[in-house]
């Protein structure tokens, strides 16, 4: 259950902010355009402005709220320039492309996207992502953004209407307001669809250029696709509105550039690019956001070879993570073997090498010849969790070759310069928003550092990073059942108490505190091949959280139930049932 309450820490620091300036002294700035960093500088902000910026002494009002940036480094708030708040990023998220209705019902997949639309929120801010791009919504997602406009604990919300295709997936039919997807089969369909939109008023038009449904090879189905392609970006531009477009092959790229495309919100993956190609993104000033992660997320979920960081398995939301494993419990076994058998096949993982690499190798040709990268996850599809993918990203992107300068660009500058707001945000300068992140490490040295989040300021307010996720008991229990299943001793172990007491039920202690656990865990993660628990129910009261387990030893299955004692935000004592 998500607490959608902020926590008294945070009323209280937006209290002493809203009415005060704020002084950061002591600070070393980055200067992401000119990629460089300033020591010992003081950023003045009043209200939700950037009002002055100077590295001479400052008399400071004895009303002002001062934060002492010795050692830490202020950077401009990250933007993900890539997610869809309708996706989870957990297993069901999109029965597209696995069909597991029957075990979850869309419908509640879909509700639960909207119920936990705030949590979603509150996890990119406190992963330092002030400003987030939907490239692909709904309409009633487009209403909803405006429930968090003026919220601190939120990122900016920038979002396009439903996707306008040239493919429509069955499942995403006749789905009405909260439908992502609107087929386009003919030239006036686009003019009209993009009028729809208009009421809602989107911050640009995404179009889903999807070539080979049709059965057609794939220049031949993009040229035929085209005058729609065309028309919709016409109609946008009519309506002073940029246009994204998912076009993941060259012919589609290329051809929705040349006709006036905005933003690509993916690499190319299917072939390695030529100079003309570069040469036609500077010209028309596109932004490209790589991606390259997402479709990664698809294959090793299913194949099950995922892998979790420790950054994931404690920032992610615990639930959603959790659902990737489940292919490993799910009674479905002849299409979970279908998957896996693919997924882990030589020819499908030799395809997706070679994909991986010419993106990669297309990645660092862009961004060496100055095409301006914007940084996006995708968040949302399945293996794609949001918030803490971005790390992930980060990581791949470095991967190809980008320098770490060129990445902070990507994921400060580029990003408001892909909505035409660099003039607004995405650097530290006078006259700007306030949306900033403060490090106790620097990123240009590691990209890690970004993880090292000592305070974010998300509209001029100051937030303890750490406030703003509110953990319940059944998130902690949640968490460290992840990081059992991951076989983390060190994610596994941080939700628990120093001094945690383990019993046999009703009251025969088995071992006290951390340390003992760690032995004894640490070698059944190392010693136990097949090792994994399925929660069959789950019961929350209060700070108790009662889990009735299937835990699989080799080729042994077992139940048990475990009996959960919560205080002070960790785990204090747990009872085993046997």
């Amino acid at each position: 259950m998500i607490n959608k309450f902020i926590s008294l820490s945070v009323l209280l620091l937006v209290t002493a902010t809203s009415f005060a300036q704020t002084y950061i002294i002591n600070v070393t700035i980055a200067d992401v355009e000119k990629q460089k960093l300033v020591p010992n500088q003081t950023v003045i902000i009043n209200n939700d402005v950037i009002t002055k910026i100077q590295s001479t002494k400052v008399k400071i009002p004895a009303d002002a709220n001062i934060i002492d940036g010795t050692g830490k480094y202020l950077f401009p708030g990250l933007t993900d320039a890539h997610i869809h708040f309708f996706q989870n990023g957990g297993l069901y998220t999109r029965p597209d492309a696995i069909d597991l209705r029957s075990k979850t019902p869309y419908e509640k997949e879909r509700e639960l996207a909207h119920k936990t639309m705030e949590d979603k929120l509150r996890r990119y801010l406190q992963n330092g992502i002030t400003n987030v791009v939907d490239v692909g919504a709904s309409y009633s997602y487009l209403k909803k953004r405006e429930l968090y406009k003026e919220k601190n604990f939120a990122p900016s919300i920038y979002m396009t209407g439903p996707l306008l295709t040239t493919y429509e997936p069955e499942v995403f039919k006749n789905m009405g307001d909260e439908a992502p997807f609107s087929l386009v089969k003919t030239i006036d369909d686009g003019i009209k669809m993009v009028q729809q939109q208009l009421p809602y008023n989107p911050d640009f038009i995404k179009i889903w250029y999807i070539v080979g449904a049709d059965g057609l090879p794939k220049e031949e189905s993009a040229r035929k696709n085209l005058p729609v392609i065309k028309a919709i970006i016409d109609e946008a531009h009519k309506n002073k509105l940029k246009v994204a477009v998912h076009a993941t092959e060259r012919i589609t790229a290329q051809l929705a550039v040349e006709n006036g495309a905005d933003f690509l919100v993916h690499n190319v993956e299917d072939e390695l690019l030529k100079d003309d190609f570069v040469q036609l993104l500077k010209n028309k000033k596109t932004v490209l956001c790589p991606t390259l992660q997402a479709m990664d997320g698809y294959d090793i979920t299913f194949a099950q070879r995922l892998t979790m960081s420790n950054h994931d398995l404690r920032y992610a939301e615990p639930f959603q993570l959790g659902t990737l494993l489940d292919l490993k419990h799910l009674p479905d076994t002849a299409l979970i073997n279908k998957y896996k058998n693919v997924a882990n096949s030589e020819a499908y993982m030799a395809k997706n090498k070679e994909a991986n690499r010419i993106s990669a190798q297309n990645l660092k040709k862009l961004a060496d010849a100055g095409v301006i990268i914007a940084t996006g996850t995708d968040a949302g599809n399945i293996g794609t969790l949001h918030a803490t993918s971005y790390l992930n990203e980060l990581t791949r992107m470095r991967a190809s070759g980008m320098s770490n300068w060129q990445i902070i660009q990507a994921s400060t500058i580029n990003g408001a310069k892909m909505l035409s707001k660099e003039t607004e945000f995405g650097s530290i300068t006078m006259g700007k928003k306030a949306n900033l992140i403060l490090l106790d490490a620097n990123p240009v040295d590691s990209l890690t550092n970004f993880t090292k989040l000592y305070r974010v300021i998300n509209r001029g307010v100051v937030i303890n990073p750490d406030t703003l996720v509110m953990e319940t008991p059944e998130a902690l229990v949640q968490r460290q059942l992840n990081a059992y299943n991951f076989r983390n001793i060190e994610a596994f172990l941080e939700p628990y108490a120093d001094d945690v007491e383990i019993y046999i039920y009703p009251d025969k202690l088995l071992g006290k505190g951390k340390e003992a656990m760690r032995k004894n865990y640490a070698e059944m993660f190392d010693g136990i091949p097949n090792l994994h628990c399925e929660i069959l129910s789950r019961i929350v009261q209060g700070n108790i959280v009662i889990d009735k387990e299937r835990v699989q030893f080799n080729d042994k299955i077992e139940e048990a139930t475990a009996i959960y004692h919560i205080e002070n935000k960790k785990i204090k004592k747990v009872f085993f049932i046997e």
